[in-house]
């Protein structure tokens, strides 16, 4: 018997065990339930065992396959709806951008013009009152119009009112075209300049065309000296020495007086509207008169041009 068995009073040797550190850190606890240092250990998994404890081989592999499974599983769920997520914002990105440009398109297409919405307050009150007085002589037109088709249908009576009408469709022309005298109610329009300026030729214009979008039928312009010429469409003005006007070639002398025909109130009104002639000769130091007449009369008349290309169908 060796010393070892001496030693231990059995006789017979310890069985072999696991090493346990020696000094006075690797003491064993003399306390009976003590837990095992090595359960103690920091570096021993305190949760699911490590494949190899207690598993065959090959159940190690197959806990290593599930969770490659899983991860697997994960991965492929995360990437699906990541995915989905982005095909979803793309496609609601694209639908923003059609109804951007669609609302765009509308309001282009929907709005006003631009040169009324940058017109002044006067300028479109006289565009307003344009746009009625011509409506107004439409209508009155239709009216003459239907009025002549039921005459020129009704047989005998038929004939006579279709060279009633020809008749009086050439008077209105030859008024038109200045080739005619005429006489009506209308307006006498005066234009005295200021001390420091002269009535300018696109001051006379102006006046002359607000007349004509009134209504006005027949138009003359006079000198001081009293020669008159007809204005007719193709009736030009321009500034002359010493505030003269040319008109049509002729040389007139102030003051200038337009004689019109037409209805008197609704004329008036065009040329005194806020920012119109009246306005803007006032403007300049000078003044306009403007008189009723019962019976105006235009007698200047147009002389034609001759043609020298155009040829009426027969």
């Amino acid at each position: 018997m060796s010393d070892e068995h001496t030693e231990t009073g059995t006789g017979w040797p310890q069985p072999a065990g696991p090493a346990r550190p020696g000094g006075p850190a690797g003491e064993p606890d003399p306390r009976p339930d003590a837990p095992d240092p090595d359960e103690l250990s920091p570096l021993a998994p305190q949760g699911r065992p490590e494949p190899g404890d207690d598993e065959s081989p090959v159940e190690r592999d197959e806990h290593v396959e599930r969770d490659e499974s899983a991860a697997g599983a994960g991965s492929a769920g995360a990437g699906g709806s990541l995915g989905r997520l982005s095909s979803a914002a793309v496609m609601i990105g694209v639908l923003l951008v059609l109804l951007g440009f669609t609302l765009a398109v509308q309001l282009k297409t929907t709005s006003t013009d631009s040169s009324l919405a940058a017109a002044r307050q006067e300028d479109l009150v006289r565009i307003l009152y344009d746009l009625e007085a011509r409506e107004m002589r439409l209508r009155q037109d239709i009216t003459t119009l239907e009025e002549s088709q039921r005459q020129l249908r009704s047989g005998e009576q038929g004939r006579q009112a279709a060279l009633e009408e020809a008749t009086r469709r050439a008077d209105e022309l030859g008024i038109l075209a200045g080739t005619l005298p005429a006489r009506g109610p209308g307006l006498a329009v005066r234009f005295q300049a200021g001390p420091s300026k002269a009535i300018s030729a696109s001051g006379v214009l102006d006046a002359v065309q607000e007349l004509r979008g009134a209504g006005a039928e027949a138009m003359q312009i006079s000198g001081g000296d009293r020669a008159s010429v007809r204005i007719v469409a193709s009736t030009f003005f321009l500034d002359g020495e010493n505030g003269s006007l040319i008109v049509d070639g002729r040389r007139l002398t102030g003051p200038f007086t337009i004689t019109v025909i037409g209805d008197p109130s609704t004329m008036r009104t065009a040329l005194n509207i806020p920012g119109g002639v009246v306005a803007s000769v006032a403007r300049d130091g000078g003044n306009v008169i403007v008189e009723d007449r019962e019976a105006a009369e235009v007698s200047a008349l147009h002389v034609p041009s001759t043609l020298e290309h155009a040829r009426p169908v027969s």
